[in-house]
C-alpha cells in the first residue's frame, strides 16, 4: 500500500454499497460518529448522469478532530475525514482516502 499524491487506494472484495456498509459498522462499533453518507451516482442520476458506483463517507471524532482544529484552524478543510469507495470501469471497487502521514505533514502536526 503507497500514497500517491497523499491518497491512499486498495481494493475491495465487495459490492460498493456493502464496502460502506462494512466501513459504517466497523466505525460505530468504535463509536466514531458517521456524519454523512453521499451517494455519488445516485446524485448524479438526479442531474441526467452516469457514473460508475461511487459513495462517499464523512467520518470522525469531534473530540479529537477539535483539538486538531484548535492546533491547526485550516485542517478543517480535511475534516471529518473521508472514505471514497468507487467502482471502476473494469468493475474492480477501490476504497480511497487521505493517507494521515499527507495530513501530519500537511498540517504540519507533531
Amino acid at each position: 500500500m503507497s500514497a500517491i499524491n497523499g491518497i491512499i487506494n486498495q481494493i475491495s472484495p465487495y459490492p460498493v454499497t456493502e464496502t460502506i456498509d462494512r466501513l459504517v459498522s466497523v466505525l460505530q462499533a468504535k463509536e466514531i460518529t458517521i456524519f454523512a453518507r453521499i451517494d455519488q451516482r445516485l446524485e448524479a442520476e438526479k442531474v441526467g448522469l452516469n457514473l460508475h458506483p461511487t459513495q462517499l463517507l464523512l467520518f470522525g471524532n469531534p473530540k479529537a478532530g477539535t483539538l486538531l482544529m484548535v492546533a491547526e484552524p485550516a485542517i478543517a478543510l480535511d475534516l471529518p475525514l473521508k472514505i471514497l469507495a468507487w467502482e471502476a470501469a473494469d468493475s474492480q471497487v477501490w476504497v480511497s482516502y487521505n493517507d494521515p502521514n499527507y495530513l501530519k505533514q500537511r498540517f504540519s502536526l507533531g
